[in-house]
């Protein structure tokens, strides 16, 4: 999957790191070196209703580990903003916190990412699959500890679909009224990279492109014109799939781990999760691909106190930590034996997730051109929902899409 290079290593940054800067101020009278160190995390996992499972967790490190008296300050910032506050000030910020993998280039460039090696990184990839670690490493340098992988999958009513329905998108419609964020950037794109569209090669050749144009393409936009006209379609937004969900209006829908206590207390029993089906294209069976990511425990190189820094966000990524976060706020694991525990191997909600994520998915590209793509896509969707786009402009349309997220702007 990737060159391990000087993986038995440190990298040269961490090393000294570890060796200069393990700890700041003197040792407490007991001998314990005094660390502070400050942590930032999404609101929820600090919250009362969900059990303070950041707090818990590092005052479990801090028990764990006595000779350190540590002093742990407390900041809240979700795994997308974290990438912003952290780049524009690394100096300034948390030692450690959370963030999404797609946010790696912008922290990478502003050197607000350590380098995970040696027996840290050794440790990391024997608890996640090649994938996961692969949406962490830039340049065969691994950066984060993932504590869960980001994606979406299907919730459906199984009072309405059987097992063999889901596997189809248009079987599916042909029983019950089928919702999907038609307009938004981040969904639309799994019709057209299951029938052969690729973003930048393998998704870090930057130079490669987009390639979401010629005949592929064009009959991927044909097939949404006529799926957003189906009388059982309904385009999702600001919430109203899990409220059809709720008024039995829409029998599924597609989103995230997020949505699953709500859909759980739209439909109850009757709630199923599977990764995404198929659809049919001129005869033939396509296989919706999601973006696919993880989530990651990040280490700030500029914190005083590196040593603790680094073993604290191993362990708060750990098998113990992950188990943790899923009872305490329904955080998907992906500590790979975890998930081979019974509890987590029959859990439905966990399997389509990593389902999605292994087998109908791709990773998200995280290079800097990606940005010019959520547009156009975007655009894309509205104007098939406004009518804008039609068969008889299918063709045009799709290729002035395609130029448009191959350039730095849209005309």
């Amino acid at each position: 999957m990737m060159k391990r290079g000087l993986a038995l290593l440190l990298t040269a940054g961490l090393l000294a790191g570890l060796t200069g800067c393990a700890a700041s101020g003197d040792d407490a009278s007991d001998g314990a070196e005094k660390v502070r160190l400050m942590v930032w995390s999404p609101s929820n996992d600090q919250s009362k209703d969900s059990g303070e499972w950041l707090q818990t967790m590092c005052e479990r490190f801090a028990d764990e580990h006595p000779e350190w008296d540590i002093t742990f300050v407390y900041g809240v910032a979700d795994e997308a903003s974290a990438a912003g506050q952290v780049s524009q000030d690394p100096e300034a910020s948390a030692d450690v916190f959370m963030f999404a993998n797609d946010t790696l280039t912008t922290m990478t460039d502003a050197n607000a990412l350590a380098k995970f090696g040696g027996k840290y990184r050794d440790e990391i990839e024997s608890n996640n699959s090649e994938e996961v670690i692969a949406s962490l490493t830039m340049d065969d340098n691994l950066y984060g500890v993932p504590f869960t992988t980001n994606t979406w999958f299907m919730y459906y009513d199984k009072s309405v679909f059987s097992e063999e329905d889901i596997k189809n998108l248009d079987t599916m419609l042909e029983k019950g009224v089928v919702s999907f964020p038609f307009t938004n950037s981040w969904y639309l794109p799994a019709f057209y990279i299951g029938n052969g569209c690729t973003l930048f090669g393998d998704g870090t050749d930057e130079d490669a492109g987009v390639d979401f144009g010629g005949e592929k393409a064009q009959e991927v936009t044909d097939y949404l014109i006529d799926l957003e006209s189906h009388p059982n379609f309904r385009i999702d937004a600001d919430g109203s799939g899990i409220a059809g969900l709720r008024d039995g209006s829409i029998n599924a829908m597609f989103s995230g781990s997020w949505d699953a206590n709500a859909v759980k207390e739209a439909l109850g029993d009757n709630m199923g999760v599977a990764s995404l089906p198929s659809y049919t294209l001129n005869g033939k069976e396509v296989q919706m691909m999601a973006y696919a990511g993880s989530k990651a425990i990040g280490v700030n190189p500029n914190c005083d106190n590196m040593v603790a820094a680094i073993e604290l966000a191993v362990f708060l990524g750990s098998e113990e930590a992950q188990q943790a976060h899923y009872e305490m706020c329904s955080v998907i694991p992906c500590h790979t034996e975890l998930l081979e525990q019974p509890d987590f191997a029959g859990d439905e909600l966990v399997a389509a997730q990593n389902n999605t994520f292994e087998n109908t998915s791709i990773l998200q590209p995280f290079v800097s051109k990606m940005n010019n793509c959520w547009t156009p896509v975007e655009n894309m969707g509205k104007g098939i929902r406004n009518g804008n786009i039609t068969h008889d402009n299918a063709a045009e349309q799709t290729e002035e899409m395609n130029d448009a997220m191959n350039s730095d702007g849209i005309s």
